[in-house]
């Protein structure tokens, strides 16, 4: 049985402005029941690395982030091409909103490989994304004939947890804890171990690749999303909500 009947706090330890965004999407389902506390464990820092002087033919961007990467390149005085492939829509919406021509694959670096191949495309692409990456986005498009380009276009600096936190990690009540990467998960791991939490988690996972770095954490409730997307992750969250109600 779990030790509360329903979990007070919501922990988002995503990066701005992404935590905001999703916090506000379920406090407009559950309201007030839920105290928010936002403290992301990463920061991104942009990179201006040297690219090769070619003649692309489209961008291939994996996140948010990779999109306003490639806006502050071009806004420096390197040409990139307009044409942007996004893995997803959020992406491909923050793509459009820097000035590029995103075409959306809607899902996972599964549904990009083949949405670019599906596209009869040539290359040369070239790839912005983090320096850490999964998917093997550029390997495969190599692979399969289409000429691809990578580069690293920013970093992610990890963050301590904040003070507030830190707090809700030592009270009684359950913690309701959204995990979106393998790293993020192991960067709170590792915070955790010098707190000693009292508060039970109940961890939502993006992925199996992000729940298996939870194990340390001992979560009271774990929940993955069916798909590596916010939706899911929303869904996740309800279902610990649900079944906290119901202990």
């Amino acid at each position: 049985m779990a030790t509360q009947s329903r979990a007070k706090t919501l922990l988002l330890t995503r990066p701005e402005p992404q935590a905001t965004r999703f916090a506000r999407r379920l406090v407009t389902t559950y309201g007030d029941s839920l105290r928010v506390v936002i403290s992301p464990l990463m920061r991104p820092r942009y990179l201006q690395p040297a690219l090769p002087n070619r003649p692309y033919t489209a961008l291939i961007l994996t996140s948010e982030t990779g999109a306003e990467a490639a806006r502050r390149i071009s806004a420096a005085g390197k040409g990139l091409p307009q044409l942007a492939y996004c893995v997803g829509d959020r992406t491909a919406s923050v793509a459009a909103a820097c000035g590029f021509q995103p075409v959306s694959a809607q899902g996972d670096a599964d549904a990009l490989v083949a949405l670019i191949a599906g596209r009869g495309g040539t290359g040369p692409l070239l790839f912005l994304h983090g320096a850490e990456t999964r998917g093997t986005v550029a390997e495969r498009l190599n692979s399969a004939g289409i000429e691809t380009d990578s580069a690293v276009v920013y970093d992610q600096i990890a963050c301590p947890l904040t003070d507030e936190a830190r707090a809700s990690l030592t009270l009684p009540d359950p913690v309701l804890l959204p995990l979106f990467s393998p790293r993020t998960a192991r960067l709170f791991a590792d915070q955790a171990q010098d707190i000693a939490p009292r508060a039970p988690l109940w961890v939502a996972a993006l992925s199996p690749a992000v729940a298996a770095e939870t194990a340390s954490l001992a979560p009271e409730r774990l929940e993955i999303a069916r798909t590596p997307e916010a939706e899911s992750m929303l869904l996740a969250l309800a279902a610990l909500i649900v079944a906290g109600q119901g202990s």
